[in-house]
């Protein structure tokens, strides 16, 4: 366990520190866990130039590199932070089938010192246990011209813009809704009871455009509690995530008190008060949205039950209302106690990968998601992930998120398919999640 020096610094917009920043050392390595503003959403955490990384890509027996969750367990103290792929579960369950991916399977950075911002004070401190390099920073902050643009509200009509005309769509809404009827018809067969089946769509990047000026835009138009950006460095140079996310995963202090805050129900929101009002009451009233949320809550509460103390498991929030800026969702939140003699990577073990957006039973839902997805999810439907300095663990489910190699650019939505599912209100309700994902970048 690490206890960092802390010194408050002057205010600045997270998106200008961030910029200033990435001039200054490179945006290679550069992590930007960011928040609404909101009760879950009031932290941003900004590091920039890792003093150490690690990478892994690839399956087993198809990759030299190691299993990722044996390189977290060999991890030393300090602030962590990177994501970890959906295809991870390959390393948990190989007799399941697993798509490869040319994203890194992990990134993590090691950052010292990062800056911490209070978005409901407007505080910013500087964090860290390496002085010089503290130091270093503090002498940047203070030195950081504040006569260029450092306001909350970030103009992004001069950005460069993708149309949504230069999206190819791998899996079009009538195909959808045909692979939403095969799920229905496996639920019938008593194969799986419930399937989380995502659809994919990929476009070019604009020369001029980079990760940083992307998510300008997705922050602006997609606000929500547990985004972020992060942007690989060494081994996954070129790599990026970007994250809308509304949903937490797997939240563990150090003295091994757990959260995780399942999403499972979604409606548009209103064109007006009475229209957005509406449809909440429509989402809360919905049997086969609650049915799709309980049986999730059912799902991770058998996943903590394998590392938890007997007992300790409780749904402290069952099919709670939540509103963001595009959608509403029902949110149900569950808590345990780690047992003393488990970590946090075998939280990460025994969770993975998400129930919310795989399905039930775990694992005959992911094969059979395999089997009807075109391409692998990668980091979509993984996790950002951060290690605090104390051992305390922060992670989300990579929703609302967009994948960055290069020039390429990919975004995925899903949706969770019960025995009850309206196949063509399926389809309209990917719509609802993913294009304001794709609308934010024009």
């Amino acid at each position: 366990m690490t206890n960092p020096r802390r010194e408050k610094c002057r205010w600045h917009n997270p998106y200008f520190l961030a910029e200033s920043l990435g001039k200054e050392w490179g945006t290679d390595g550069l992590i930007w866990l960011d928040g609404d503003g909101s009760k879950l959403g009031r932290w941003v955490t900004i590091g920039v130039d890792p003093v150490n990384q690690i990478c892994c890509h690839g399956l087993p027996n198809k990759t030299i590199d190691p299993n990722p969750f044996e390189e977290l367990r060999n991890i030393n103290s300090g602030h962590w932070t990177g994501w970890l792929s959906y295809e991870a579960g390959a390393w948990i369950e190989p007799n399941n089938p697993w798509k490869p991916d040319k994203i890194a399977t992990l990134w993590l950075g090691k950052h010292d010192p990062i800056f911490i911002f209070d978005l409901q004070k407007k505080e910013l401190w500087l964090e860290g246990s390496n002085e010089k390099r503290f130091e270093e920073f503090l002498k940047y902050i203070d030195q950081l011209n504040t006569n260029k643009i450092s306001r909350d509200h970030i103009v992004t009509k001069d950005l460069p813009e993708i149309d949504l005309n230069k999206w190819e769509w791998l899996t079009s809404s009538t195909q959808y809704a045909t692979d939403v009827k095969k799920i229905q018809n496996l639920i019938k067969e008593g194969d799986i009871f419930q399937a989380n089946l995502t659809a994919c769509c990929k476009s070019i990047l604009p020369k001029e455009i980079t990760p940083l000026e992307i998510f300008k835009k997705l922050r602006n138009k997609c606000p929500a509690p547990f985004s972020g950006m992060v942007i690989g460095g060494g081994k996954a140079k070129g790599e990026a995530v970007l994250s809308a996310s509304p949903e937490l995963f797997l939240r563990a202090s150090a003295s091994g008190r757990i959260q995780t805050r399942p999403i499972k129900g979604t409606r548009p929101r209103g064109r007006n008060q009475h229209e957005d009002a509406d449809l909440a009451a429509d989402l809360i009233c919905s049997g086969k949205d609650r049915a799709e949320n309980i049986m999730i809550v059912d799902l991770l509460r058998n996943d903590l039950g394998r590392v938890c103390k007997p007992g300790s498991i409780n749904v402290s929030q069952i099919v709670g209302l939540e509103s963001y800026a595009q959608v509403h969702h029902l949110t149900s939140v569950i808590e345990g106690s780690l047992l003393p003699t488990r970590s946090w990577v075998d939280l990460l073990e025994a969770c993975w990968p998400g129930g919310s957006i795989s399905g039930a039973p775990k694992l005959r839902s992911c094969k059979r998601l395999f089997e009807l997805e075109p391409v692998a999810r990668g980091p979509y439907c993984g996790s950002f992930l951060r290690r605090n300095w104390d051992g305390s663990l922060d992670s989300n489910i990579l929703i609302r998120s967009l994948i960055l190699e290069n020039r390429n650019i990919r975004a995925h939505a899903g949706c969770g398919i019960v025995a009850d599912s309206d196949p063509l209100n399926e389809a309209e309700e990917l719509q609802w999640k993913l294009l304001p994902l794709l609308r934010a970048l024009q």
